[in-house]
């Protein structure tokens, strides 16, 4: 069956605007919950990140799941992968994580874990569905829910980030800026870089529910990069506001985004014995990152954008590393799901094996020149369109074996993507341009 309401990462809106609503919310815990408690299992655990609807959604998510005899751990603002860990460590059958990610304040979502910290199957989604339509039916009053703070969530997990290094991991003589995004990691990734020895210079860490990745984090790094050649730091980390993206930024205020973070970490297992023949990256995974981890020896799997298709990919080939060039890393040797402040330590962890800092640490990889246009559309679109398809032909006969055009309708937000790559930065500019005309003025039609 198709799905309403399930898009590639759980259901996400303008709040106020169906279904981010506390009617639907309601609803979506109470049939969360009766598809999801087993004989055993019979908790599911919150979190949220930091924007303000937060507590809306979480309140109505409870009294749902409490109406479907479900108990309920609350954790607070967390991050993603977070959450995704305690779902694990503290024997519950789902986790739910009200956020809308690198979003603005005023969109939130729902999204979920299975007990075993990963995406729900496609098929669990479609069983929720369908209970959307049936009415809400309440437990007998004996068998209602129960609703308990966990209090040491966030040590918990700083613990958790802290074991995927080597023990004897110090990162001493380091000064590092932290870019939290006024969101979930707000109280985490500082703590976890102090703890391991660092001199951590914080942004983004007072978080007020309206400020959650405003001008900062994964999706806007200038204030970063600012910050590194101000403090004379030796690199900066941005993470978005749910935690599960990470950039960099070396000494020199250069960006690192998901590519060559995916390049330095798999360099590093291979370094260091790990056996794996490929990762798994996505569509708009960059060509560079193909070229240079074919001198590695390692081949590229791609797959459609949304990390829960490079999760599906790692899993079926048995691999442990594969991500997103926004950031979004999986390293599956370390654990579940995405998450940024585990891909930042495992880059830490690289330098410090290499002796080498992070602006030499990326060498070995090119990059093209990559150009991504957003064009705002409103309902399904046609891409198949004849002069949309025959634009893209054009540009793909001109860039012939040495670039790349992709156009793809985004999963998280009202726009279709245009990427064009190719090694001629100023072809590639405008390539991307006409492109994203044809679709204005066709889509307009």
């Amino acid at each position: 069956m198709s799905k309403r309401h399930f898009g590639t990462d759980g259901i996400r809106g303008r709040v106020g605007e169906y279904p981010i609503t506390p009617e639907f919310v309601l609803k979506l815990g109470w049939a969360v919950g009766r598809v999801l408690q087993t004989r055993g299992f019979n908790k599911i655990v919150i979190g949220k990140d930091t924007r303000i609807s937060g507590y809306m959604f979480e309140s109505a998510l409870e009294a749902g799941l409490s109406a479907a005899g479900v108990n309920i751990a609350l954790l607070g603002p967390m991050p993603t992968p977070g959450i995704a860990y305690l779902t694990r460590t503290l024997h519950a059958c789902a986790g739910i994580v009200v956020s809308a990610s690198h979003n603005p304040y005023y969109d939130n979502g729902i999204k979920f874990f299975s007990r075993d910290g990963q995406k729900l199957p496609d098929e669990v989604e479609e069983q929720i569905e369908q209970l959307l339509d049936r009415p809400l039916e309440t437990v007998e009053p004996d068998a209602l829910g129960k609703a308990e703070r966990i209090v040491d969530a966030a040590g918990r997990y700083i613990e958790f980030c802290k074991s995927t290094i080597p023990a004897n991991t110090s990162l001493a003589g380091l000064k590092i800026v932290v870019d939290c995004a006024h969101g979930a990691t707000y109280h985490v990734a500082p703590s976890v870089l102090n703890e391991l020895g660092a001199a951590v210079i914080p942004m983004g860490v007072t978080p007020d529910g309206l400020n959650i990745n405003l001008d900062c984090g994964s999706t806007k790094p200038a204030l970063l990069c600012a910050e590194v050649a101000k403090q004379g730091a030796d690199l900066g980390i941005a993470l978005d506001g749910d935690g599960d993206r990470v950039i960099m930024v070396d000494h020199r205020g250069e960006i690192l985004d998901g590519d060559d973070l995916l390049f330095i970490i798999a360099r590093d297992r291979l370094r260091t014995g790990s056996r794996f023949n490929a990762i798994v990256g996505t569509l708009m995974t960059n060509l560079g990152l193909e070229m240079a981890l074919r001198a590695l020896g390692l081949d590229l799997h791609r797959v459609k954008v949304g990390d829960r298709y490079v999760l599906e990919r790692l899993l079926a080939d048995h691999l442990i590393l594969g991500g997103e060039n926004s950031g979004h890393i999986i390293c599956l040797d370390r654990t579940t799901t995405g998450d940024g402040i585990i891909s930042a330590l495992q880059v830490l962890a690289a330098m410090l094996h290499s002796e080498k800092n992070l602006h030499d640490l990326k060498a070995g990889m090119t990059k093209y020149p990559q150009v991504l246009i957003n064009v705002s559309v409103s309902g399904a679109v046609d891409l198949n369109r004849p002069p949309i398809q025959d634009a893209v032909r054009a540009v793909e006969s001109q860039l012939g074996d040495h670039g790349r055009v992709l156009l793809r309708p985004s999963g998280t937000e009202p726009v279709v993507r245009v990427m064009v790559e190719g090694p001629d930065a100023g072809q590639v500019e405008r390539h991307a341009r006409e492109l994203a005309g044809v679709l204005r003025d066709t889509l307009s039609v």
